[in-house]
């Protein structure tokens, strides 16, 4: 008889060839393993200059959000008009899930279905992301928080424009300050580009223990993403297993 376990990596598309045969051969052949990778720090941006002009209304928005609490936060997010968004959408999704997680995942934007419904990860994706996470022994709102790079549905289901972003990355940055998580997880190459601020491929981000702001931060991708080329399905299982591993050390050195 399967185990619930099995069964849910079968709903993914796991089995049978979930074996990290690559790692484990670098182990047998001495060389480096994944517990040993450092994190990769991106380059600190430039400290701005000081001017004798006041601050831009922009400035005193972003200030008066990273002040907020929870309540506030969802407030101000669901009257949000800063940018362009906000004209098409039904409501604003802020986010969902334990507001004290170890676990950070973000994605890229809400769907029609999360429009509608005002929580991100739903629909087909939003099934295979709970699979993925029960794949790990997690569970949406169980110590995971899951939110995404915009708070409103991007016309079309198109990639959020950098104007779009910048205008809720203060939100974002709040949700983090205040969950305090121990490990993001970037799905999908949008949100990697804005977490980690430099644009790279996924290929290239994957497999590697980056930083965000002090916080141990993983890409992988994005269910969506997923759903379309079934064969990566391979290359999330091991990204999964890396953030379950760094996950394991990380609570470990807190003993």
């Amino acid at each position: 008889m399967k185990s619930k376990r099995d069964l849910m990596l079968e709903e993914m598309g796991l089995t049978p060839i979930w074996r990290l045969r690559q790692r484990a051969d670098r182990r047998s052949a001495g060389g480096p393993d994944q517990a040993e990778v450092k994190p990769e720090i991106a380059p600190a941006a430039r400290a701005p200059q000081p001017s004798a002009e006041p601050a831009p209304a922009g400035d005193d928005r972003r200030s008066r959000i990273l002040r907020m609490d929870w309540d506030a936060l969802r407030g101000e997010a669901a009257g949000c008009t800063a940018c362009p968004l906000h004209l098409k959408r039904t409501q604003a999704v802020f986010g969902v899930g334990d507001e004290h997680a170890d676990w950070l995942f973000v994605g890229e934007g809400p769907g029609a279905e999360e429009d509608a419904r005002g929580e991100p990860f739903v629909g087909q994706a939003g099934r295979l992301l709970d699979n993925m996470l029960a794949a790990i022994g997690l569970k949406r709102g169980q110590n995971v928080y899951i939110a995404n790079v915009v708070k409103c549905r991007p016309p079309g289901n198109r990639n959020p424009e950098p104007v779009e972003a910048h205008a809720c990355e203060p939100f974002l940055k709040r949700q983090i300050a205040l969950i305090e998580p121990k490990l993001m997880i970037a799905l999908g190459r949008v949100a990697a580009v804005n977490l980690l601020a430099r644009d790279a491929s996924i290929a290239s981000l994957r497999g590697k223990l980056h930083d965000h702001g002090g916080i141990p931060l993983i890409v992988t991708y994005h269910p969506a993403y997923l759903l379309r080329n079934l064969p990566d399905k391979a290359k999330a299982w091991e990204d999964l297993c890396f953030a379950r591993e760094t996950m394991g050390r990380l609570a470990a050195r807190e003993k």
